[in-house]
């Protein structure tokens, strides 16, 4: 089936709730399992301006997401934003996140004035840490017992992305 990007809307809150039902999902991230769909609700309803929120999706089911999200407010730091980047377990491996990073590397170079693409991945996710290399990350450096998981901490890559020189001003 193919695989089209578009922007989240508020009224994708449930989808994207839906996604986070997923261990493989929420375990690759922050997120805690038992979601709460008000939380999606109000989070997509609000979702900053200058912030974009891409979902991928398999016909109307949504299959992935990812998200540019500003690192701060002081004007030091405008020319970097965080990336984070979610696929369902049964659709990893048919290029729902190249298709994802593509268009968000793709608006950081090319429509937003972002230099850097920053990151955090757990070290045992390698999949995703083969994505984002495939796309021009680079570990710089390591967060010891970073997050619990599963009743135990495990370790995160920080990684970041410069714009290419191809494409630098």
């Amino acid at each position: 089936m193919e695989i089209t990007i578009r922007r989240a809307e508020p009224a994708d809150y449930e989808g994207v709730w839906r996604t986070f039902q997923d261990p493989g999902v929420y375990t690759g991230t922050l997120q805690t399992p038992f979601p709460s769909i008000e939380t999606w609700r109000k989070r997509l309803a609000e979702f900053p301006e200058n912030d974009y929120f891409l979902l991928a999706c398999a016909g109307p089911e949504i299959v992935g997401h990812a998200a540019l999200h500003s690192v701060g407010k002081t004007p030091r730091r405008a020319h970097a934003m965080a990336i984070g980047i979610v696929v369902l377990d049964a659709w990893q491996g048919k290029g729902v996140g190249s298709r994802l990073m593509a268009a968000l590397t793709d608006l950081a170079d090319n429509w937003l004035n972002v230099f850097r693409l920053e990151l955090t991945v757990y070290t045992d996710n390698e999949r995703a840490i083969a994505l984002y290399r495939k796309f021009g990350f680079e570990t710089e450096g390591i967060h010891r017992c970073y997050a619990l998981r599963g009743g135990a901490f495990v370790d995160a890559y920080f990684m970041a992305r410069l714009k290419p020189k191809s494409v630098r001003v």
